[in-house]
C-alpha cells in the first residue's frame, strides 16, 4: 500500500484497516504530503526510510520521496515477494478525469501495474483532512475481493473515485471512462512581507462531454462511484498512418 498525502493521512489509515481484512498488509508511503506529484521520481536526492514500529500487525515504512519511489523500493528492497495486490489512497480529493495524469495517487498504482501487480487507487472527493470515508469503508471491499479473486489484465490498474453523498443516496459503483476535459489554470498573484512575488495555482476544471453518462465526471456527480481502468500507452494509433501518408514513410 502507498499514498501521495504522507503517512499521517486520515485516508491512508482507513485503507489500512479495509485492506487488513484480506490479508497481510505492507504500507510504504511517503513521509509528507506529496500530492500532484504524478509518476515523479527522485534522482539527485537520495532516499531515505523511516520504518514505523507497528506491533506484529504489518510492516509500515517512511520514505522521503515521491509515491512512485515508495512503490519501486517496497517491490525492489522490501516485500519478500511479489504482493497479491497494491493499494493506493484513500486519496483526500477525486482524482477523476484528466486529474489521473497528475495524482500521485494513481501514479504510485499505476508504477504497480507495471510491474503486472493488480492496482488499485481509491480516492474521495472531499480535501480536507477529516474526509468522510464511510462510503470507501463499507463498499471499497467488493472491488478488493472480486481483484483479488479475478485479477486485471497485464499493466491495468482501477482508477476509483467516490462522491461525497449520504449514504441513503450513494447509487453503488459504475464503471466509466475516463471524462474528456481539461483544467483551465489561474494564477493567484502575491507578495511576502519583503516585497518577494510568488502564486498560488487555482482555476476549475472544464468537462468537455457534461452530458456522457458513461463518464466517470458524470457519474459522481450522479452519486455513483466510478470505476476507470487505466492502462498506459500514450500512443495515438490513428495518426501512425497519418503521419506515415503524409510524411511518405
Amino acid at each position: 500500500m502507498s499514498n501521495d498525502d504522507g503517512v499521517e493521512a486520515r485516508g491512508l489509515k482507513h485503507l489500512i484497516e479495509i485492506a487488513k481484512n484480506f490479508g497481510n498488509v505492507f504500507v510504504v508511503a511517503p513521509e509528507r504530503g506529496q500530492s500532484g506529484k504524478s509518476h515523479a521520481i527522485s534522482l539527485v536526492e537520495p532516499l531515505r526510510v523511516r520504518r514505523i514500529e507497528m506491533g506484529d500487525k504489518f510492516n509500515f515504512i517512511a520514505v522521503n520521496g515521491s509515491p512512485v519511489d515508495c512503490v519501486k523500493l517496497a517491490i525492489n528492497q522490501f516485500l519478500p515477494r511479489k504482493p497479491d495486490l497494491m493499494l493506493s489512497g484513500i486519496n483526500h480529493g477525486s482524482n477523476s478525469a484528466i486529474s489521473v495524469i497528475y495524482s500521485g495517487t494513481m501514479g504510485a498504482a499505476i508504477e504497480a501495474s507495471l510491474y503486472g501487480i493488480p492496482a488499485i487507487g481509491f480516492s474521495v472527493q472531499d480535501h480536507s483532512k477529516n474526509a468522510n470515508f464511510d462510503l470507501v469503508d463499507e463498499n471499497a471491499g467488493i472491488i478488493i475481493k472480486d481483484v483479488l479473486e479475478n485479477g486485471l489484465p497485464h499493466q491495468v490498474s482501477l482508477n476509483i473515485n467516490f462522491p461525497v453523498v449520504d449514504k441513503k443516496n450513494f447509487n453503488g459503483y459504475k464503471v466509466c471512462s475516463q471524462t474528456k476535459g481539461v483544467w483551465k489554470e489561474d494564477y493567484d498573484k502575491r507578495f511576502d512581507p519583503y516585497g518577494g512575488e510568488y502564486y498560488w495555482l487555482t482555476g476549475e476544471f472544464s468537462n468537455q462531454e457534461k452530458n456522457n453518462q458513461g463518464s466517470d465526471e458524470w457519474a459522481l456527480k450522479n452519486n455513483y462511484a466510478a470505476i476507470v481502468p487505466i492502462k498506459i500507452d500514450f500512443t495515438e494509433y490513428n495518426t501512425i498512418e497519418i503521419l506515415k501518408s503524409r510524411l511518405n514513410f
